[in-house]
């Protein structure tokens, strides 16, 4: 089990940078772009290069975003809660993760298989969409064993206050 943990923190770790890189390549080419039109010289394709990358940013960031607890929590009402009905609302939002996960990842996955059976591209650069919607549908598979040993490790939302 603990291996298993190791290599869900690794592939978190791992798309994280490649979030990271994917996110300075945007904004490389979106400033590249602004100065080439200065001089008439627009970089073809960039407004489909920069919507590709900026679904890998959001795909790959997300399992160490949660790893991490970078989301924004809304817990102002929750906290007022007791502490045992906090802990069956953790356990239940974490288990609906999962399902709602592994939803996204299915449908993403058969998206991909659609994308690849068309031979649908970018119009302008021709980048085929399905190796994208096939890494957004690893990333959600990802976020699902995290969440699973999220729900494995226990609460320990009260412990960090």
């Amino acid at each position: 089990m603990k291996s298993i943990s190791d290599v869900e923190e690794f592939l978190s770790r791992a798309m994280y940078a490649v979030a990271g890189v994917a996110l300075t390549a945007m904004v490389f080419l979106v400033g590249a772009d602004v100065i080439m039109r200065y001089f008439g010289r627009a970089i073809v394709g960039t407004y489909e290069i920069v919507g590709l990358l900026g679904a890998v940013v959001v795909g790959f960031s997300l399992p160490q975003t949660t790893r991490l607890k970078g989301h924004v929590v809304m817990d102002f009402i929750v906290s007022k809660l007791p502490a045992g009905l906090r802990a069956v609302l953790w356990i239940l939002t974490r288990l609906l993760g999962v399902v709602v996960y592994a939803i996204i990842a299915w449908n993403v996955w058969l998206l991909g298989d659609h994308y690849k059976a068309v031979g649908e591209t970018t119009h302008a650069v021709g980048i085929p969409f399905y190796p994208i919607a096939y890494a957004i549908a690893i990333c959600c598979f990802v976020q699902i064993i995290g969440l699973i040993f999220e729900l494995l490790k226990g609460n320990d939302q009260d412990a960090e206050k």
